[in-house]
């Protein structure tokens, strides 16, 4: 039992080890990279674009950078496995995204790029690992191929305003991090949060309005990939409500509005201003605002997942998932309609 109890102490002193870690590694490549991305990585304002000087771009290097180097490195003092297929394909997309920002690659190339790295990690995936054990497996597989190629592509579409992304993935992985703490998650993927999870924080100074520095493709493809990993790993693991929940805003915003565009006969692949958080700026909210929504509306949606994980009644999950649609909804009408119906307080 005692051996038991410090192990378990061991692993949860590592996820705030690895977060910090990652946290600084991530703000000292930063300060080093500024420079050079200054000089050759310029974001211009585009159709997309919400600001409108140019800005550095790139600063996923490091955060990636960060990511990849922690988990090695825990990896070496705690004995475990590095998850090759994963930490090859998260490199590789990461890749695909810096050449795109230097140099922009044609959509369905770029695609092609990004399935087949989904497909690697699905496919490096232990057979056991089942969401629905009634499907066929090639079915449930071809499922999630398409479902994380979407979530690969959300936070980059959804990468468009200062601390959106920090808003967005620091309170999913943070409660990947608990999660963990609690057993409710495996060591592994939970590790990977808390590496995720530092390494925005120490992006986040660089990133708050007005931005210094942007991630890039090279951060918010990468991101994506290792995002939807984890929250895969809480699927596999029993924890499906709370997997859909973790990341709802993000889904609903650009699911709805890729559906919106494809409706009207837009081209959808093309830059655009119609997300909801881009009408949120048009319609009057500042940036500042647009991101506090976010992270509130995420940190409620982590609170709903917790909630979900403590019970295991079907219609009690159902329900849980119900009130954070409900809440998503509010969000994106407020956002629509521009009614700041209350007003975040600040400090």
């Amino acid at each position: 039992m005692n051996v038991l109890s410090d192990s378990l102490s061991q692993g949860r002193a590592a996820f705030a080890v690895v977060a910090l870690a990652a946290a600084l590694l991530c703000a000292i490549l930063i300060v080093l990279l500024r420079p050079l991305l200054q000089r050759y990585a310029l974001a211009r304002p585009n159709a997309r674009s919400s600001h409108v000087v140019p800005t550095p771009q790139g600063a996923g290097i490091a955060v990636i950078g960060a990511v990849l180097a922690t988990i090695f490195a825990c990896a070496g003092l705690m004995d475990f496995a590095v998850p090759v297929a994963l930490f090859g394909a998260t490199a590789f997309i990461g890749l695909v995204g810096f050449v795109d920002d230097v140099r922009p690659i044609p959509v369905l190339p770029r695609l092609l790029l990004q399935a087949a790295a989904v497909g690697v990690v699905l496919v490096a995936a232990p057979y056991e690992l089942r969401i629905f054990p009634n499907l066929p497996l090639v079915v449930e597989r071809g499922l999630l191929w398409v479902a994380g190629l979407w979530v690969v592509n959300l936070v980059n579409f959804m990468d468009g305003l200062d601390l959106m992304t920090v808003a967005e993935i620091v309170p999913i992985t943070g409660a990947m991090i608990l999660m963990g703490w609690f057993e409710q998650l495996p060591e592994l993927p939970t590790l990977v949060a808390a590496a995720l999870c530092g390494a925005m924080i120490g992006f986040a100074p660089f990133n708050r309005p007005v931005a210094k520095v942007f991630l890039g493709d090279v951060g918010s493809l990468p991101i994506g990939l290792l995002a939807g990993w984890c929250l895969l790993q809480l699927a596999w693991h029993g924890q499906l409500v709370a997997a859909l929940l973790l990341p709802l805003y993000y889904l609903a915003d650009a699911t709805l509005t890729l559906l919106r565009r494809i409706s009207r006969g837009e081209p959808f692949w093309a830059a655009h201003r119609s997300h909801f958080y881009q009408r949120a700026t048009d319609n009057g909210f500042t940036v500042l605002e647009v991101v506090l929504r976010v992270f509130a509306l995420n940190v409620a949606l982590a609170a709903l997942a917790a909630a979900s994980i403590s019970t295991d009644r079907v219609g009690l999950q159902a329900l849980i998932l119900l009130i954070g649609a409900t809440i998503v909804t509010f969000v994106l009408y407020t956002f629509a309609t521009g009614k700041k119906l209350f007003k975040p307080q600040r400090g």
